[in-house]
């Protein structure tokens, strides 16, 4: 089921364009288009859940945000990586994973950031 007010399910069904990351069956990772810092991630289901503590494969959704986040490390070279789950401003559950704000790197050069996101999650064991 789809909100078809929700912009995250718009992304979802391609009505809106993103730079996605990461796609399975049940979730989606894309840029996000007010970067904290170059390849700022939102992690979402790809089926409408208000919030994260209502998808019911919570551990499969944490799975993919680590990958995400171990891909982070990688493409841009650093440990520290933050996440945050607030839910205020979109109301699908989502969960931001994105490099500490010193990552070297335009914010805005989405095509690059999320290539190297997507190359680094191959690496991913």
């Amino acid at each position: 089921m789809d909100d078809p007010n929700c912009i995250f399910c718009k992304i979802v069904k391609a009505e809106i364009p993103s730079y996605k990351v990461y796609e399975d069956e049940n979730f989606l990772a894309f840029l996000d288009i007010n970067p904290q810092s170059p390849g700022h991630t939102q992690v979402i289901t790809k089926k409408h859940y208000r919030w994260v503590w209502d998808v019911p494969n919570a551990g499969k959704y944490f799975e993919v945000v680590k990958k995400i986040a171990k891909a982070q490390q990688k493409a841009f070279g650093t440990d520290f990586i933050l996440s945050k789950i607030i839910g205020d401003e979109v109301e699908h559950a989502h969960i931001w994973v994105f490099p500490n704000s010193k990552t070297a790197g335009a914010k805005i050069d989405f095509e690059k950031n999320a290539e190297k996101i997507r190359k680094a999650i191959v690496l991913i064991v």
